[in-house]
């Protein structure tokens, strides 16, 4: 049997782990053997990492308190706040693939998980979220993280040979730093320098009507079921809202036709949503879909005929049938 020499398998390692963590190829893996520096010294985890579709999953609290980061769990919305060493502030919550970052809403290209105790997010995303930097040495196989400290403006160091050392153009380092065009940056200003991805991918808006109304609905519906009940009623209105067969408001799907009868007997008008409805409500507004396609929702001891027998259920949960 012919091996490969230990050079040769760190070489194939890295070549794999830089595909996955430019997330080339939807790949779900142990990633036990993946090694994380810091500022050159050797990482500990305590909790394994992993590979899902293709990314390389860590522990979001570990890691940021690795960059002098303050973060809070909480667990009634299993949602992580951070606060960075460079002021930044970053919500991340379970399975929702939008983040808050300074209270502005962008999409990651992959949803943090929650597993074991502990809620795990993309290493890339997240390192840069951090302001750090992230390198894979192509000859061990090691990612090599490094802090980054925001730049300082000087009199013969301004935001034009910023611009220039860090391939980001002025506007990206103006709005990275919550400035304008007009702010005169004074010397001795620190500006950061690391624009997330993220900042390429901004959340669709909602408003707090939508988010009132869409709690409201979910509520009065499914107030009685689960969690995961009330985020697949209120991803049922939303995907109708997406469908062209169906209104393009929140408002408007739930106000026409007869799927919703609160809507039209007052019931829904003089209800006021608890905080399991808004916070279901919310998630589906950014993005966490547990019922993908389904635009009907029905009990299935309650509902019965041809035109119910007739959909194709994609999933059940508590007294409710998801289907399309």
């Amino acid at each position: 049997m012919i091996r490969e020499s230990r050079p040769v398998k760190r070489l194939i390692f890295a070549m794999v782990l830089g595909m996955l963590l430019l997330c080339i190829g939807p790949l779900a893996s142990a990633a036990d053997d993946a090694k994380i520096k810091l500022d050159g010294k050797q990482v500990v985890l305590n909790d394994s990492t992993f590979i899902l579709d293709g990314r390389l999953y860590v522990p979001v609290a570990r890691i940021a308190e690795l960059f002098s980061a303050k973060s809070s769990w909480d667990s009634d919305n299993e949602e992580v706040t951070i606060h960075t060493a460079v002021n930044d502030k970053i919500v991340l919550g379970n399975g929702v693939p939008v983040v808050y970052f300074n209270d502005e809403r962008y999409v990651m290209d992959a949803a943090p998980v929650f597993k074991e105790g502990r809620l795990y997010a993309s290493l890339r995303q997240l390192a840069e979220m951090l302001h750090a930097d992230l390198q894979v040495n192509a000859g061990s196989g090691d990612i090599e993280l490094a802090t980054v400290k925001p730049a300082v403006i000087s009199d013969k160091y301004g935001i034009d040979e910023i611009s220039k050392e860090t391939s980001s153009s002025k506007s990206e380092l103006l709005k990275r730093n919550g400035l304008d065009s007009k702010a005169k940056l004074k010397a001795g200003t620190k500006l950061k320098v690391i624009i997330p991805s993220i900042f390429d991918h901004a959340a669709d808006p909602f408003t707090e009507a939508d988010l009132t109304l869409l709690a409201k609905i979910t509520m009065v519906e499914s107030g009685y079921e689960s969690y995961q009940g009330q985020l697949a009623l209120a991803n049922v209105i939303l995907n109708r809202v997406k469908d062209s067969r169906f209104p393009s408001t929140i408002r408007e799907v739930i106000y026409s036709g007869r799927q919703f009868p609160p809507a039209h007997n007052g019931l829904l008008d003089k209800s006021k949503p608890n905080e399991g409805s808004l916070r279901a409500a919310k998630e589906a507004l950014n993005g966490k879909n547990n019922v993908q396609n389904a635009i009907y929702f029905f009990n299935p001891n309650v509902s019965k005929g041809a035109f119910w027998d007739s959909l194709e259920v994609i999933t059940t949960i508590g007294n409710h049938s998801f289907a399309k």
